[in-house]
């Protein structure tokens, strides 16, 4: 029988669907059923984050309610949801805030509460829906206002300093500059990617060699939700790519890995913290007080691209925003500067 191997993505969803098979054991038995119910709906990632939430609530229920106290977490019943009351949430959001589990301290942001209780409306929604249950609290409380935070982004100049630096390995250490010489034309390649396209950095690492074409300078990426886009890059983007897939092609790749287009050390595919140590690495010889990661580079051509074209739909487009108002969010910034540019645009009489 021929071996099969499975691209990037299918391959990370296997592993999200085993994990969540384990998981799945340590809840309530319902939470199977739910898990089914919405496996056409969602991605593996998704149901994964739900299961990781939900395990935390249903401890936390165990451990605070005595009423839940006399069962095996596995044993609760679903009649339980329709004893929790919306006050009872409200309390468990502000659990969350800061916990101890296992002796680790674990706190939790707005955004992090947002996800949590987003994951049990999910729930909740699921089973009233179908009426198995008769109350649904977890919509009843408010979800946490996220405050505003400014969008860290790298400046022009900062751009370029740092693709200089990959490329001559300024302000690296003595021991970085040891991999250097190893990585510099595939770091090269990646991070000029990152910036020329605005690509996430889990559509970098899921590329595979046959992704990219020449001849229309695009490369096919698969977004979030699974589904497929084209994203063209330009000339900088180009000659990286090429000066990276000479080495490559010299390159044997591990068993599994062949079709990978950024490969490890390890010649295995290069994986999501990776690309975040890299980033991290090269960026400190830019800026120490900006936290730079592969988001920010995102953020960082989005601005650039939003300042060149005023296009905030061919942002959204290129970015893979499905709504446009997230990217009016992101960008509003520019936004206020325009409208002050706007103010002596009109001249209403000659000087």
């Amino acid at each position: 029988m021929s071996e099969t191997h499975l691209n990037y993505h299918a391959q990370s969803d296997v592993n999200n669907t085993v994990k969540l098979r384990e998981i799945i054991k340590t809840l309530p038995g319902f939470c199977r059923d739910f898990f089914l119910g919405i496996k056409d709906t969602t991605s593996t990632r998704t149901r994964l984050a739900y299961a990781y939430d939900l395990r935390i609530f249903f401890e936390y229920l165990h451990d605070n309610n005595n009423s839940v106290a006399k069962y095996e977490i596995t044993d609760i019943p679903i009649s339980v949801l329709d004893m929790v009351k919306a006050i009872d949430i409200t309390e468990y959001m502000d659990y969350l805030s800061y916990y101890v589990k296992d002796g680790e301290e674990i706190t939790n942001d707005e955004r992090g509460k947002q996800r949590k209780l987003a994951s049990l409306r999910s729930m909740y929604n699921y089973f009233f829906s179908l009426e198995m249950i008769e109350k649904n609290p977890a919509s009843l409380v408010a979800m946490p206002k996220l405050h505003k935070k400014e969008i860290i982004r790298l400046d022009p100049d900062e751009v370029a300093r740092l693709l200089d630096n990959v490329d001559d390995g300024e302000n690296l250490t003595k021991k970085q500059l040891d991999f250097h010489k190893k990585t510099r034309i595939r770091d090269l390649a990646l991070l000029t990617l990152l910036l020329g396209t605005g690509i996430r950095v889990s559509e970098c690492v899921g590329l595979d060699l046959n992704d990219v074409d020449f001849r229309n300078n695009g490369i096919k990426i698969r977004r979030k939700g699974g589904y497929e886009a084209i994203v063209y890059f330009g000339d900088e983007v180009e000659a990286a790519l090429k000066d990276y897939l000479e080495e490559r092609h010299h390159i044997i790749p591990e068993s599994g890995h062949e079709d990978a287009l950024f490969l490890s050390l390890q010649n295995k595919r290069l994986n999501v913290r990776s690309v975040e140590k890299l980033v991290k690495k090269y960026a400190a010889t830019v800026t120490t007080l900006k936290k730079i990661t592969p988001h920010k580079l995102r953020s960082t051509y989005g601005t650039n691209l939003y300042k060149e074209t005023g296009d905030i739909y061919l942002v959204a487009d290129v970015l893979g925003h499905k709504d446009v108002n997230t990217t009016k969010k992101h960008y509003a910034a520019q936004d206020e500067d325009r409208r002050r540019m706007a103010a002596n645009a009109v001249k209403l009489r000659e000087a």
